[in-house]
């Protein structure tokens, strides 16, 4: 199965910018470490939201082992503060601020975070990303969901990616799709279902954006050049969502 062409990476006339976002969780680098780094090239992401980073054994050094395959560098997450959640991005991406977040804790549960980085791509206007990974609990992911628009700023551009573990039509889900663009609802392409890649089922996984953003794309890369089945398949336990998105000029 082949796709649309999807837009490529670069500024606009304008000064916008049109960016490729990959959202993936990982499961810890546990599974075919090859197959993931060949389907993260093969998107040929600006910016990675990565979910379930490792926590447990030499983080730093996994992380960066990633970036390093990938061609990619760390912008934010992936130590102790995001606690799994970590962003990446193609080196020529500026970090103008951190915002890290350790998210208050169920006993019991385990610990969640937001990472968080406002970037610079091009001349386009400063651009919030969070990568998450909400709680399994149902009361406690509501809670999640709406402390995740406290990671932006009022009337800055943003998207927020990750491992919702909620379907859309759930209440945290429809809760943060009130406020912001759900991007494959928006302009769906590729495939929708996320999980399980032997058998998908369900969506799970998602890019939401600000109003301000414009969505040209959003779905899973089935049949994208260079991402095989096998590899969709060996890679981890959930499949990537790659959104192309248009980050409006700087104002001023």
């Amino acid at each position: 199965m082949s796709l649309p062409q999807l837009p490529a990476s670069g500024d606009e006339p304008d000064g916008g910018r049109r960016v490729r976002l990959l959202s993936y969780n990982i499961r810890s680098l546990r599974d075919d470490r090859r197959a993931l780094v060949r389907v993260i090239r093969a998107c040929r992401p600006d910016l990675v939201c990565v979910q379930e980073s490792p926590r447990y054994w030499r983080p730093g050094g996994q992380a960066a082992w990633l970036a390093r395959r990938t061609g990619t560098v760390i912008l934010a997450g992936g130590g102790r503060i995001a606690a799994g959640p970590l962003l990446l991005g193609r080196p020529d991406v500026r970090v103008v601020e951190t915002r890290d977040r350790l998210l208050p804790k169920t006993r019991g549960l385990h610990a969640r975070g937001f990472a968080t980085a406002v970037v610079r791509l091009g001349r386009a206007a400063p651009l919030a990303v969070t990568s998450c990974h909400l709680s399994l609990d149902p009361e406690e992911r509501h809670r999640q969901f709406g402390l995740l628009p406290g990671q932006l700023s009022p009337g800055e551009p943003g998207v927020v990616a990750g491992d919702f573990n909620e379907h859309p039509e759930d209440p945290g889900w429809q809760r943060l799709a009130a406020r912001f663009q759900d991007a494959h609802a928006t302009a769906p392409w590729g495939g929708t279902w996320t999980s399980v890649p032997e058998n998908p089922y369900q969506r799970i996984d998602g890019v939401f954006a600000t109003p301000d953003i414009e969505v040209l794309a959003c779905g899973v890369p089935h049949g994208l050049p260079g991402v095989a089945p096998a590899d969709l398949l060996a890679a981890t336990d959930h499949l990537p969502v790659l959104a192309v998105l248009r980050v409006p000029p700087a104002r001023g």
